[in-house]
C-alpha cells in the first residue's frame, strides 16, 4: 500500500505477528534501477518474511529488480498487476497488465531465471467490464506456465476508467467465488484471497476454500486484529500479551529512530490504531498526532499521551459504575 506499508509499518506490525507474512508498498523497477535503492529497499531484520513489491513491465527490468531484491534479502519479490491508478497506467504497469498476458509471463519467467526466491503475482479478477470467469482463469493459466505458482487474487474487478483507487476497492462488486473456483481449477498452484475481509471469522471461514488470505487496509487501522493471529492461524505463540506491552516495545524502536537522527513521527503515524476500540483512545491519537508535540521528547510524548488516556478511561468506568448503580 503506498505510502503505508514502509520499513516502519512493518516493524510495528512485528510486535503484533510473528508469522504473518508482510508486503512492501509497490516500488516501480525505475525508482530502483535510476533511484536511491538503500530508500527503497532498506528493511529491518525482524520483518521476516518480508516480501518486496514491485511494479513494471519490462522483463529485463523485472530481472535486475528481482536481483536486488534477493541481494538485499527479501524473501520474495511480488509482481503488482493489480493497482489501478491512472498514474500506474501511464507507466504501463499495475491492473492494466491483465491485458497483456504473455508480456506478464515473459517477465515473470525473466524474474524466476534471475533469482532462487520465490517470485508470485497479485492482480484482480478482471478489467473494466470485463466479469467473464474464462478472462482470469485464461490469465493464471498463461502465467502459471511460466513458472508462477502463488497468485494473490483481489477478488474485484480493476475498472481502469472512471474511478479513483478508493472506488476501486469499493465500488466493484466482491466475487468471492471466483477466487474459489480458480483454485478448484488449478489445484496444484497457492492461491491467496483478497478484498473486503475484516474479521478473524471472515479469514477463517476464506481458508477453507484457500490457501492463503491477504488483509491490506483492515491490519493498517485495526493493527490489534493481528495480535492473536499467530495463534489462530500458525499455531505458534502470540508475541504480544497486551497493548500495554506493544507500546513499550515500540517506544524502545522510535528511540533507535530519535537516536539515529530521524524524527519519531514518520515512524509513529502506523502506530496510531493500536488503541481502537478502547476507551480513551481517540484522545490518546490526538495527543501523538499534535503538531505542536512533534519536537518534544518522545517519552514526554508518551508519558502525556497515556495519561490522557487513562484519564478517559477511568471517567467512562465511573459513569459505567453510576449507571450501573442507577439502574439497580
Amino acid at each position: 500500500m503506498l505510502d503505508w506499508t514502509d520499513k516502519h509499518c512493518r516493524s510495528f506490525h512485528r510486535l503484533l505477528t510473528r508469522q504473518t507474512r508482510l508486503y512492501t508498498e509497490m516500488v516501480t523497477t525505475g525508482a530502483l534501477l535510476h533511484g536511491d535503492q538503500p530508500r527503497h529497499l532498506d528493511f529491518n531484520a525482524q520483518e521476516h518474511p518480508v516480501a518486496l513489491q514491485l511494479g513494471g513491465s519490462e522483463p529485463a527490468d523485472l530481472a535486475a529488480c528481482a536481483k536486488l531484491a534477493e541481494q538485499w534479502g527479501y524473501d520474495e519479490v511480488n509482481l503488482n498487476c493489480g493497482c489501478p491508478s491512472e498514474r500506474v497506467q501511464r507507466g504501463a504497469f499495475g491492473a492494466c497488465l491483465m491485458a497483456e498476458p504473455a508480456l506478464v509471463a515473459e517477465g515473470m519467467k525473466a524474474m524466476k531465471d534471475a533469482v532462487s526466491i520465490p517470485v508470485t503475482i497479485k492482480h484482480r479478477i478482471g478489467i473494466d467490464k470485463v466479469e467473464s470467469y474464462e478472462f482470469v482463469r485464461d490469465f493464471v493459466g498463461t502465467i502459471a506456465e511460466a513458472g508462477c505458482e502463488v497468485f494473490i487474487v483481489h477478488a474485484r474487478n480493476a475498472w481502469l476508467q472512471g474511478l479513483s483507487p478508493k472506488d476501486n476497492r469499493e465500488i466493484p462488486p466482491l466475487r468471492y467465488e471466483l477466487v474459489h473456483r480458480l483454485k478448484r481449477d488449478f489445484p496444484a498452484l497457492t492461491l491467496v484471497i483478497n478484498g473486503g475481509l475484516k474479521s478473524d471469522a471472515e479469514i477463517a471461514e476464506q481458508l477453507q476454500h484457500v490457501d492463503g488470505v491477504m488483509v491490506g487496509r483492515q491490519a493498517y487501522h485495526e493493527p490489534w486484529q493481528m495480535a492473536q493471529w499467530d495463534s489462530r492461524f500458525f499455531g505458534s505463540a502470540d508475541p504480544a500479551d497486551s497493548r500495554e506491552q506493544v507500546e513499550a516495545d515500540w517506544l524502545d524502536y522510535l528511540r533507535t529512530q530519535v537516536e539515529a537522527g530521524r524524527p519519531w513521527t514518520q515512524a509513529m503515524r502506523h502506530a496510531l490504531g493500536l488503541w481502537n476500540g478502547q476507551a480513551g483512545a481517540r484522545r490518546w491519537r490526538q495527543v501523538w498526532s499534535d503538531a505542536q508535540l512533534k519536537r518534544l521528547p518522545v517519552d514526554e510524548v508518551a508519558a502525556l499521551a497515556t495519561r490522557e488516556r487513562l484519564g478517559v478511561a477511568a471517567h467512562v468506568a465511573q459513569d459505567k459504575a453510576e449507571r450501573a448503580i442507577q439502574a439497580a
